[in-house]
């Protein structure tokens, strides 16, 4: 180690040694004392072990408030609050920038002004031509029922990085933004809102003044998303702004739906579905929240006072019809027994081989229920074996049904009462009569127990409530032959999906076994759908299960002509009423990569944009959005929306936990961008649709997380935080200490062009590329062919969607090469203006830091525009006005020296070295050792005494002689730069001998403890057997770490005692 810091640095890495120990232990299937590892053992124990740590970290940084968010939030927000920022900018005009650089980053000052200036210069707009060379994109539009959240900015971050290196590329660009009606959502929300303001529902209001409701709430809300867009630098094009329910979008869901109706993939049918009562609609897989329980459980639902009873097995008994023997079936739901049609056993029982072709007698309702032959639903070894059917509402019972022609009995109502079905339980809500009926059961003598039974309960993620399949005529959409498509699109290599592992899998899996698609919700906020019933006038009205009685149309009179040629009745005799429901959300957004551009007309847009080139989005979105928007293209244009799927990860927050309102770790981004206080944090979540208990539990966790608020962080540094943290296949866990971290990178670039910047008052730049001639300094060579890797890495991670690679890249080279080694290397040259290498070091500072500044700006927006400009430029007239229509940086050939790369990698091993052997023997900055470098080589001779001056500089050391072989000189320590070079540094003078070897033995005898204290804890074999195979590892680390410490400290102290 360097430094005592790096103790704190090896923590995690031994930590991080162990998970790997773990991992490695699944690949090759043995593990430490011989034990096989199977794969759920291995899950399991590795869970463990992430569980016994997580809690640890949590209640450290909760109980300290530690970490650079919590140490700089409270100094930057009352900075900020004494220290207001005014934008004096007029909008859309050019920042003036003839004022002296602030000596400190400020995040809001940089940011300002800059992205009304590039809006109102049209760098957004693409041009108006079909050019193959073109990056098209559409921003997945967000639902319009709140704020932008993390995930939000993600998305952003990414496409926004891709939309401007395509630009600066010279690629025709054009990147769609817009916003989603969200069907369910938005009307829950507003629903909500109007509940807590007026004590109103929708129903009191009526569906046309409660949509005027609704479109007051996304007026205001849209208007909010948007302006996080511009604040996160997203360069969309805002012409193209695109809503949903727009009259163009809404032309072309109508022109959609009949089309595919025409083609006879859009059909009206009565099916189970999955229906929520609060809502009283269907709603889609997606917004269905599995509730795992192990048992018996109560659980809060909607419209009771008091929890509801789940997770548990109830047996009852039908009575078999002329005669006393019952058949005993057991359910997890004893309601829906008022809806059996048939108790289903299996033909090769041998128990119920009497009973084939026999009844039973309902006990209430006195129907005759048959017993049914059935090898699908029944498994004979469980339970009795003998299984209830209830076809209209369960799915397994509805197949069965379907197979043997069995009623299908209803028994609920829309809102979840039992209906007239159910003789003395009509009326009562579904859980009361839960109870009801197995009361009554038990007075006659046909209940026979419960137990507990673990079960998975379907809630509805909008209302909580329980969720029920229900069967109701729905309009459905066939998708078979366009899943087909879209999967041989896909083998075919003509569309990718990326990271190809696992998302492949779960395309080809999805879309191999796709059913057809419920479209319909019966829901007043949405696209109506454009279906019509028939009536004749003067004649009673139809029953609506008549399918033949339904027509589809774009308008009235169109499907008014039809009616009438289809019934050979008068145009006048035809009555029309529209079907109340609205399409699925998904529908309409299925359209999106060509309804925003104009179909189904045929625009200029859509033939300079269409298809486009790629979908950036989500991963939990693949099958809900992605495949549609696939199927649909296919189908209505003929040709792909896109031929590139990169699905990004999650947000969660630092522990892993999906980010929710109740948790209180719902993050708006800017929050991060403008900092804010714990009170404002608790204010947000009061003012939400959130109950007291669950306000006081989101303020806690806040206050736990942020007990200082959030650091002001800028929209550059969210940015590049979210992309340093995207990785393929993993979910990112965002630390808000990294964001601060990330800001702290930008004030790195503004320090550093600051101090460059002093450095150029004369320097005026060539037109052309630098050219480097052989007698340049050495770290001038080595700095511009890192430069090219650099760019090398960048092009090449943006191509491949690797964006950690994208940020990682450009910051190792500014931070750890430009700032941490060339400018420290050249500074004896810079400040002597009489040096003849003066006029070339310029030239290459202004190289980097111009080349750096658009390198860096798909990732740094903001900062770079903002020091770009500054930069001094050539005398000529500029080509360019904005960084982010100048060029993109491209590998420069001529500046790759691999020799020059090779001999500043042995000075730096050598610097490096020195360093580490004065801070191994705690040398202070002022104690200036003697030192000797040993090489066995002339050419590495002269190339290190040339850098004499740069190691007696940088490293701290006094007169340095650089030998050829020979002996290790006396009375000095050694390090190691290379296998061949070796540095000896006097100690005499330099350090205290006595106390080091004072110390050294007590840091020894600490560590001889610790070793000794596992070492004996083993001694007890059957005990230690019995510790978590984790710990076990964990102590295998330990004892590693220990060895090789004890080795190192006493080879030191045998050095000092021979001195």
């Amino acid at each position: 180690k360097e430094s005592e810091e790096d103790t704190a640095v090896l923590e995690p890495i031994i930590t991080e040694l162990v998970r790997m120990k773990l991992e490695l232990t699944e690949l090759v299937g043995i593990g430490n004392h011989e034990l096989v590892y199977g794969k759920s053992a291995y899950k399991k124990e590795k869970k463990k072990f992430e569980e016994s740590q997580a809690p640890k970290k949590a209640k450290q940084e909760f109980k300290e408030g530690e970490g650079r968010n919590s140490k700089l939030a409270k100094k930057m927000l009352e900075e900020k609050e004494k220290c207001v920022f005014v934008n004096t900018t007029p909008k859309g005009a050019k920042k003036d920038l003839s004022q002296e650089m602030a000596k400190t980053y400020e995040p809001e000052a940089v940011e300002a002004a800059w992205d009304a200036w590039w809006e109102q210069s049209n760098y957004f707009k693409p041009r108006d031509a079909n050019e193959a060379d073109r990056f098209v994109i559409c921003f997945p539009p967000p639902n319009v029922t709140g704020s932008l959240h993390l995930g939000h900015a993600l998305t952003c971050a990414i496409q926004d990085s891709l939309v401007r290196w395509h630009r600066m590329l010279g690629h025709n660009t054009l990147w769609i933004p817009g916003t989603d009606h969200a069907g369910i959502a938005t009307q829950v929300v507003v629903e909500k809102q109007l509940m807590k303001e007026t004590g109103q529902r929708r129903l009191d209001l009526g569906r046309e003044a409660f949509l005027e409701k609704v479109w007051e709430w996304k007026n205001a809300k849209g208007c909010h998303i948007f302006k996080q867009l511009r604040l996160l630098a997203a360069s969309v094009d805002w012409d193209h702004e695109a809503f949903t329910m727009d009259p163009r979008l809404s032309l072309a869901v109508k022109e959609a739906f009949c089309l595919l109706h025409e083609r006879g993939l859009i059909y009206r049918d009565t099916k189970l579905t999955d229906w929520c009562c609060t809502l009283q609609s269907v709603i889609s897989k997606i917004e269905v929240e599995n509730v795992e329980l192990q048992g018996e459980t109560r659980l809060a639902v909607p419209g009771y006072t008091k929890p509801v009873e789940f997770g548990f097995l109830f047996e009852f008994a039908y009575q078999v019809e002329d005669s006393t023997e019952q058949l005993v079936v057991a359910t997890t739901r004893p309601e829906t027994m008022l809806g059996d049609t048939a108790v289903a056993i299996h033909p090769e029982d041998a128990r119920y081989t009497h009973l084939h072709g026999r009844f039973l007698v309902h006990p209430f309702l006195k129907r005759r229920i048959p017993i049914v032959l059935d090898s699908i639903l029944v498994d004979m070894a469980f339970g009795t074996g003998a299984v209830k059917v209830t076809p209209a509402h369960d799915p397994n019972d509805f197949l069965c049904g379907k197979r043997h022609s069995l009623e299908q009995i209803n028994i609920l109502t829309d809102t979840g009462h039992l209906n007239e079905e159910c003789g003395e339980f009509a009326g009562m809500k579904r859980f009361d009569a839960r109870t009801a009926v197995m009361a009554r059961l038990g007075e006659l003598g046909l209940a026979k127990g419960r137990k507990s039974n673990p079960m998975t309960i379907p809630t509805c993620s909008r209302t909580g409530d329980v969720l029920e399949p229900m069967l109701k005529p729905q309009w459905y959409c066939d998708c078979q032959d366009m899943a087909k498509r879209a999967l041989a699109a896909t083998e075919s290599g003509e569309l990718r999906i990326l990271p190809k592992v696992p998302h492949q899998g779960t395309w080809n899996y999805w879309l191999s076994n796709i059913q057809d698609w419920c479209i319909s919700r019966q829901l007043w906020w949405g696209h109506r759908i454009p279906a019509y019933f028939v009536d004749f006038d003067g004649e009673p009205k139809g029953d609506r299960s008549q399918k033949d009685r339904w027509f589809v149309g774009r308008t009235e009179e169109e499907v008014r002509s039809k009616a009438a040629a289809h019934f050979d009745r008068p145009e006048a005799a035809i009555l029309l009423s529209q079907d109340e429901d609205v399409l699925d959300t998904w529908f309409s957004s299925a359209l999106f990569p060509f309804s925003t551009l104009g179909w189904p007309e045929h625009t200029r847009d859509l033939a300079n944009f269409y298809p486009g080139t790629l979908l950036e989005t989500g991963y939990d979105i693949l099958f809900f959005w992605v495949a549609r928007m696939v199927m649909f293209g296919l189908e209505l244009m003929g040709k792909l929306p896109f031929t590139d799927v990169y699905l990004h990860t999650l947000v969660r927050d630092k522990f892993g936990r999906k980010m929710s309102k109740a948790l209180g770790n719902v993050i708006d981004p800017l929050w991060v961008v403008y900092g804010t206080t714990l009170e404002a944090l608790h204010e947000n979540v009061a003012s939400g649709n959130l109950g007291q208990a669950e306000v006081k539990k989101a303020q806690k966790s806040q206050t736990d997380q942020f007990p200082e608020g959030i650091a002001p962080c800028g929209a550059d540094g969210l940015r590049y935080a979210l992309l340093s943290y995207t990785s393929a296949g993993s979910d990112v866990n965002l630390d808000i200490n990294g964001v601060v971290a990330c800001r702290n990178f930008c004030n790195k670039i503004w320090q550093a062009t600051r101090m460059v910047l002093t450095h150029l008052d004369d320097y005026t730049p060539e037109e052309q590329q630098l050219q480097v001639p052989p007698t340049a300094p050495l770290a001038v060579r080595w700095i511009l062919t890192r430069l090219t890797h650099a760019i090398r890495t960048t092009n090449t991670a943006l191509a491949n969607y690797d964006f950690q690679q994208v940020a990682g890249a450009p910051r190792a080279f500014f931070w750890e090469e430009f700032c941490d080694v060339f400018l420290e290397y050249i500074k004896l040259i810079v400040y002597n203006k009489e040096d003849p290498q003066r006029k070339i070091v310029q030239a290459t500072l202004y190289t980097c830091l111009e080349t750096s500044f658009r390198l860096m700006h798909p990732l740094l927006p903001f900062l770079t525009e903002e020091l770009w400009q500054r930069l001094p430029k050539p005398s000529a007239s500029i080509a360019y006005q904005s960084i982010m229509i100048a060029p993109y940086p491209q590998p420069c050939p001529q500046w790759v020296d691999t020799e020059s790369e090779a001999q500043m990698e042995l000075v730096l091993a050598v610097a490096k070295t020195l360093r580490a052997t004065k801070g191994l023997y705690q040398m202070t900055s002022k104690q200036l050792p003697i030192t000797t470098v040993r090489t066995p080589h002339a050419g590495v001779q002269a190339l290190l005494q040339a850098h004499i001056p740069d190691f007696q500089k940088n490293c701290a050391v006094g007169a340095i002689e650089v030998v050829i072989g020979g002996p290790a000189p006396q009375g000095c320590v050694m390090g190691s730069a290379t296998e061949e070079v070796d540095v000896f540094l006097e100690l005499a003078g330099n350090v205290d001998v006595a106390g080091e070897i004072a110390r050294l033995e007590k840091e020894i005898e600490k560590l001889e403890g610790n070793r000794e204290r596992i070492l004996r804890e083993r001694q007890d074999t059957e005990r230690y057997a019995k510790k978590p195979e984790a710990k076990r590892l964990e102590d295998d680390a330990k004892l590693l770490k220990y060895d090789q410490e004890l080795q190192q400290k006493r080879t030191d102290v045998a050095t000092f005692k021979a001195f």
